[in-house]
């Protein structure tokens, strides 16, 4: 089993940066493939970036890609997500999650059920 406890949201204005973190505690964290989503009010659960466990490999949803950054920091046992040129569109609470196997199709990473732990969420408002 592992914890998991984001950071860094806030508000920041539309075209600002920020980054979130995801720090692990419990079980190895390098044996977890680790995910975001957000979810923004009335809306379900969406992916936005995955990363492999060896960092090696990275998937974004389209709406990000090009803007946001998935990395990791094993010894850490920290993931994060750098998050460029913020939108009006990208205010949620964005989750991460640890997940024991993930294949590489997209039908199955992005979705939130093949995940098996999560953090509490932090908030990202974006004002434009």
């Amino acid at each position: 089993q592992v914890q998991l406890v984001e950071s860094g949201g806030g508000l920041v204005q539309a075209g600002d940066s920020l980054r979130l973190s995801c720090a692990a505690s419990g079980r190895t964290f390098s044996s977890y493939s680790m995910g975001w989503f957000r979810q923004a009010p009335g809306k379900e659960r969406e992916f936005v970036a995955r990363i492999s466990r060896s960092a090696r490999n990275t998937y974004y949803a389209d709406s990000v890609k090009g803007r946001f950054t998935i990395s990791r920091d094993n010894a850490k046992t920290t993931v994060y997500l750098q998050m460029n040129r913020l939108k009006p569109v990208d205010p949620a609470t964005y989750y991460c999650a640890a997940a024991d196997a993930l294949s590489a199709t997209y039908d199955h990473y992005s979705r939130h059920s093949s995940y098996d732990f999560w953090g509490q969420g932090t908030q990202v408002t974006v004002s434009s």
